[in-house]
């Protein structure tokens, strides 16, 4: 591995650790602008979500309604019932973000997809960066006030469904991820900084709790006025 992605992964529980558990749960709070523009405004009630940790596919309750939950693979994306019946299914989802800019409206389907990799994402980083297919080489470093924060620039293969094909994470002096650098793709591309705060150790393993992001400008800045996307987790556990 990278030097640097193998001192983040040992900062945050370490490979061994994190290859124990097969799955990980948490309670979701999360908002933001961006699901307004989406036509899809997030009331503030908490979920649970649930991530299988060696392959993409994640999972919220409630969506949508209290009795319905979210069903996520990159290839197929459904919304059902708790007792299993199929509410929606969406097969090869990501086409159907084609020609999408920020303002397009998005349907149940387009926000479970992206409920889905994004929170698989979340709840893997770093350790998905040491997965096959992975690409992974340290870029320039970036100044936040008086901290100088290592980065990796991450390439995914084209079977990980994420926010870009080209993901930056930032890492401070103690090797615990500070920031993530992405194009939301589905959502016309716009460059995002998502800044991350409040980790806790869950089984061993350690992730933050409160995530914020941004659009970012020419120069890679935060535009701090306006939250595009919150999440806020709580009662983190893997099994």
């Amino acid at each position: 591995m990278n030097e640097l992605l193998t001192q983040a992964v040992e900062a945050h529980g370490g490979i061994a650790r994190r290859q124990e558990p097969t799955e990980g749960r948490a309670t979701l709070v999360s908002g933001g602008d961006l699901f307004s523009v989406k036509g899809l405004p997030q009331e503030p009630a908490p979920r649970e979500m649930s991530v299988r940790l060696h392959e993409e596919h994640a999972s919220v309750t409630p969506f949508g309604a209290p009795d319905q939950r979210t069903d996520f693979t990159p290839g197929r994306v459904s919304i059902k019932k708790l007792d299993g019946r199929v509410v929606a299914v969406r097969e090869n989802p990501r086409r159907s973000f084609s020609g999408h800019t920020r303002q397009s409206p998005w349907d149940p389907p387009d926000r479970a997809y992206f409920n889905g990799y994004a929170l698989w994402t979340y709840l893997t980083t770093p350790s998905l960066l040491a997965m096959p297919g992975f690409a992974v080489t340290e870029i320039e470093p970036w100044r936040d006030g008086d901290e100088v924060w290592r980065g990796l620039r991450a390439a995914f293969p084209p079977e990980i469904a994420g926010h870009s094909t080209e993901q930056d994470f930032s890492f401070g002096p103690d090797h615990l991820l500070r920031r993530h650098d992405h194009h939301v793709d589905v959502a016309g591309g716009f460059a995002a900084a998502q800044y991350v705060h409040d980790f806790v150790e869950a089984d061993g393993i350690l992730l933050p709790t409160r995530r914020r992001a941004y659009r970012r400008d020419a120069d890679d800045r935060p535009l701090v006025h306006q939250v595009m996307v919150s999440i806020d987790l709580r009662d983190v556990r893997f099994r």
